[in-house]
């Protein structure tokens, strides 16, 4: 994915507190940035006695492009208790804050929508998206963004700019397809197991909790997680992520801006928009290629969010989504019509009470035909199970495509 955007509109979807008072905005930029040049020094420090090549990033989030992008996102979760501070919880941090942590994790925010009576906000970012809920905060990005390091500084923003007390931590991620593109922190598995063991912040939880789901050998996908703390039990929670690879070259040339100009015409002209019926579209469009699209849910707190890098080296696209459904047979069936993969990962990650909503478990399936091409076919090749935590749940589940001839059609 390319990182110059089109039609950026750079607000926010959260004013400073008492926004006419220039005394109390100044007071809160000058906090802000003092935790920022904190936050340097502290990643200084850790990267202490690490070898560290030059990122190729630049402070405004874009990144020199080398023939190959890694697509699959890095995924940070924060959760804050629901009892403690400020009642507007992580939407009260102003948009200097927010800016601070983008930066942090080496990307920059483009567009904000929210769901007001819900309490979330969407922003798409330069790469990828951030869901900003009262008392939880999911950050996603991709690329060579170096997504761990904004980790102490959104926790110690959150404590000192809105009162509130940290409960829980989750990161995650796909292996990667270029890791030796990767920076620090995130050159390696155990450079970021030992990155997040050892942030201030969590100390107080607990020790870092880490698996890998997946095949036990061959290479495979498989799915990378840390925690620290105890899951929240403050709602149902189910997310879903299907990560697909190697688009039909068709579908991927929807992606380029010299076949569709905007982000509006690629959801409309690929379909997208009708995977998610009734939802508010933040979609995007990058210059040369790429898009992103955020959405909401008007009648609760849901989000789907897609991301497509179209390049055929590198061709992947991902759709996540926190709705809870009875199924996601149909979903799984739509979106798979829409962007036609050759293979594609499935991540589902829920708490008990989430997971007990859902009557189909996705992994169950064996073989999908997505709707739209009765030609093609998924089969299943590998799929795991894991137990993180008394109340939380991983499952994962590799698909490979075969199209079906006349004689198996008939």
């Amino acid at each position: 994915m390319s990182l110059n955007f089109q039609n950026d509109e750079n607000h926010g979807c959260y004013n400073f507190p008492n926004m006419a008072d220039e005394l109390h905005v100044t007071r809160i930029t000058d906090f802000v940035l003092s935790r920022v040049h904190s936050e340097n020094s502290l990643n200084s420090s850790l990267e202490s006695n690490e070898s560290i090549e030059c990122n190729d990033v630049s402070s405004d989030g874009s990144e020199s492009y080398t023939g190959s992008f890694e697509g699959p996102e890095k995924n940070l979760e924060i959760c804050f208790k629901t009892s403690v501070g400020n009642p507007e919880g992580c939407r009260a941090l102003p948009r200097d804050a927010l800016n601070a942590i983008c930066t942090a994790a080496q990307c920059t925010i483009i567009s904000c929508i929210s769901n007001a009576d819900h309490a979330l906000d969407a922003y798409v970012l330069s790469e990828s998206s951030l869901f900003v809920f009262t008392h939880r905060m999911i950050i996603k990005t991709c690329g060579r963004t170096s997504l761990l390091r904004c980790l102490e500084i959104t926790i110690q923003l959150a404590l000192e700019l809105c009162g509130l007390e940290l409960e829980w931590v989750g990161y995650s991620r796909k292996n990667f397809t270029f890791p030796e593109e990767q920076v620090y922190p995130h050159s390696s598995f155990q450079e970021e197991f030992t990155y997040v063991s050892n942030c201030p912040s969590l100390h107080a939880l607990g020790p870092t909790n880490s698996w890998v789901s997946g095949p036990d050998a061959g290479e495979e996908d498989k799915w990378i997680l840390f925690n620290v703390g105890k899951w929240p039990t403050c709602s149902p929670t189910v997310r879903i992520n299907l990560m697909m690879f190697d688009m039909s070259p068709d579908v991927a040339n929807s992606f380029y801006m010299m076949n569709c100009e905007d982000g509006k015409k690629m959801t409309h002209m690929t379909g997208i928009d009708k995977l998610v019926p009734g939802y508010e579209i933040d979609d995007r469009a990058f210059d040369p290629c790429g898009y992103s699209m955020n959405a909401i849910g008007t009648n609760d707190g849901a989000y789907a969010t897609i991301h497509v890098t179209p390049e055929p080296e590198c061709s992947y696209a991902s759709f996540e989504t926190n709705a809870i459904m009875t199924s996601y047979s149909d979903m799984m069936k739509n979106v798979l019509g829409v962007f036609q993969p050759k293979r594609f990962f499935l991540t589902i990650m829920g708490d008990k009470e989430g997971l007990l909503q859902v009557a189909e478990n996705p992994i169950d399936n064996l073989v999908i035909h997505p709707l739209c091409n009765t030609k093609m076919t998924y089969t299943q090749t590998s799929t795991t199970a894991s137990m993180l935590e008394d109340n939380y749940r991983v499952f994962t589940a590799n698909w490979a495509q075969s199209v079906l001839d006349e004689a198996e059609l008939s």
